[in-house]
């Protein structure tokens, strides 16, 4: 049989390693596919807030006991590390990690059909513990096999590199290959679910399994019943910019997948002028959702005719909170861990106790930077951080739009600044910021410090989230999707200020939780708004009134960190998109 049947290449060759996966099967019934997952420090599977998302999912589902197993790409050369020269340009190098040392490879092999040749997929198997003791897959999908040719064996090497050619071939290793892969294992899934559109590919290959009958199907028509595939699958879109949707050329789909489906039936889902891998996600989708409810609405305008849901992102507070932030999380509740929201009560906790653990973290990011950067922060003063993907819409400059003014602020209330964040290889508006930021700190010292913290990464994330002071976020509304970021920082007890985008349209009460920046579209208006807002707020509240400080820290915590996390962001997902789907997957599991 050719491997391009689904199902038959994985019965080729579907040795399975039973004793490894077999205790998963038969109570896992729910597929999560995600191109990126952060599962830790010394596995590079992972890009940015995508990876890092789906990674406090998955720690989320696995103390919530939810049937779920993970798919992913073994990317083994990573995103990239990032350093720079000595005018601040961004250079990039491979960022390899070792399945071995972290995974167990599974010896079901699937393949599928690209350029006409075989291309082997092996799963590589993570076992992720969640803290309550329940544990689940994560399928790390690796082509990197003596049996492929050698321009194949590297298509799950680097994440996101490449050309559009190198990019599709690994959207259908995640989406063809992936779905393939669980069925060679044994996994019954009711419901994939599609973190963004890179895996959309799957739902063609669940479509051809539901051909409708010749004589049913006028000219034009679509000739599968897209209804069961409807049914099984979630799609959370990401992104409201519009390069951040996948689209490929119809000639390069044909190229890569003769004889796979026909690129006119493709069309009727996907779109006829390009492979819109968004818009298929959308057709093939019975629940569709926006990670914010602002980005909801956006999604709605963008793509209109079908229903959004709001599911706002929510972060792994264990993962998040610097420890001795977490040691007053146990006092004021012994269950934080599985029910988030008791940290309601954390208002409760003496102001000292909250500022000792704010100056612990603080110490903590200090020491940190000095060992990255060689430069060391005046313990003093407050720290702003902004860290983010380097690219135009996130605005990384625009605290720097008048730098007269901005020194002389300084003078009054002294601040410092740590940026940190990584442009694609090839935006190049995102690397000329960098390069910027870096002019930006030549120009401002002595008198205010800016340190970029290059390479931001998981460890880099954890440590700026607890230590600093204030967490700015300035992108051009309404393109931010979400912004978790700002909601570790917030259960850190850092005082968010921020454009009013994303999450923190829902988490801000001006003066309570953290402050707004508006929704100013210009930089001079968006800039001017900053400016006064730290010069008659922030600075001064953090010079002259400790005790009105730490109240807001006490607030933010009870109010967002008890309300933005992944448990209650899953639990919203069990409840209105799996369930909805399939209710036998989910009744009598979910804690």
């Amino acid at each position: 049989m050719s491997p391009d049947v689904p199902g038959a290449a994985g019965a080729a060759k579907a040795s399975v390693a039973v004793a490894a996966i077999g205790s998963y099967l038969p109570r896992t019934h729910i597929a999560y596919f995600s191109m990126e997952i952060a599962l830790e420090p010394g596995m590079h599977t992972y890009a940015g807030g995508l990876g890092v998302l789906a990674g406090d999912t998955a720690r989320a589902a696995a103390d919530l006991e939810l049937p779920m197993v993970f798919v992913t790409l073994a990317s083994r050369q990573g995103y990239l590390r990032q350093s720079f020269d000595a005018q601040g340009n961004q250079l990039e190098s491979a960022d390899p990690w070792t399945p071995e040392a972290f995974a167990r490879p599974l010896r079901a092999k699937v393949a599928v059909l690209i350029e006409c040749r075989e291309v082997w997929v092996r799963p590589w198997l993570y076992r992720l513990q969640g803290r309550l003791g329940h544990a689940l897959p994560v399928l790390l999908l690796d082509t990197d096999l003596p049996e492929n040719a050698p321009e194949d064996r590297c298509i799950t090497d680097a994440l996101y590199g490449g050309d559009a050619t190198y990019r599709l071939k690994q959207e259908i290793v995640l989406g063809i290959a992936g779905v393939r892969v669980l069925h060679a294992l044994g996994f019954e899934i009711a419901t994939y679910h599609l973190n963004e559109g890179h895996a959309a590919l799957l739902g063609l290959e669940l479509l051809r399994r539901n051909p409708l009958p010749p004589d049913t199907v006028g000219p034009g028509e679509l000739r599968f019943d897209a209804g069961p595939v409807r049914r099984s699958c979630v799609f959370t879109t990401h992104t409201p910019v519009d390069a951040g949707h996948d689209r490929f050329p119809y000639a390069l789909y044909e190229r890569l997948l003769p004889g796979y489906l026909q690129s006119a039936q493709v069309g009727l889902l996907a779109g006829t002028a390009v492979l819109n891998l968004t818009q298929l996600a959308l057709n093939l989708a019975g629940f569709i959702n926006g990670v914010a409810v602002r980005h909801a609405e956006v999604t709605t305008r963008m793509f209109p005719g079908y229903e959004v849901h709001a599911v706002t992102n929510g972060v792994y507070l264990p993962d998040w909170v610097h420890p001795a932030f977490a040691a007053l999380y146990h006092r004021c509740s012994g269950s934080w861990v599985h029910d988030p929201e008791t940290l309601a009560r954390f208002d409760q906790l003496p102001d000292a106790d909250v500022w000792q653990a704010h100056e612990r973290a603080r110490a903590d990011l200090i020491a940190f930077l000095a060992d990255r950067t060689g430069v060391t922060l005046d313990t003093r003063w407050p720290i702003l951080g902004f860290a983010r993907r380097m690219t135009a819409y996130k605005r990384p400059a625009l605290l720097f739009t008048d730098l007269g003014r901005l020194r002389a602020i300084h003078a009054a209330s002294p601040f410092q600044v740590i940026v940190a964040g990584k442009a694609h290889p090839r935006d190049a508006a995102g690397k000329a910021l960098v390069r910027r930021l870096h002019a930006l700190a030549r120009e401002l010292a002595p008198q205010i410090r800016l340190v970029f913290l290059p390479d931001y990464d998981l460890a880099a994330a954890r440590a700026l989230v607890a230590g600093c002071d204030i967490w700015l976020n300035t992108p051009l509304p309404p393109l931010e999707a979400s912004g978790t970021s700002g909601m570790k920082a917030a259960a850190n007890g850092v005082l968010n200020l921020s454009v009013l985008d994303g999450w923190w349209i829902e988490g801000c009460i001006d003066g309570v939780t953290g402050w707004s920046l508006g929704e100013a579209h210009d930089d001079a208006s968006a800039s001017g708004k900053l400016y006064d807002c730290l010069e008659q707020l922030v600075l001064p509240l953090y010079h002259r009134d400790r005790a009105g400080w730490v109240a807001m820290m006490k607030q933010s915590v009870a109010k967002l960190a008890s309300y933005f996390n992944a448990h209650r962001m899953m639990r919203r997902y069990a409840a209105e998109a799996y369930l909805q789907h399939r209710g036998s997957a989910l009744r009598g599991t979910m804690r």
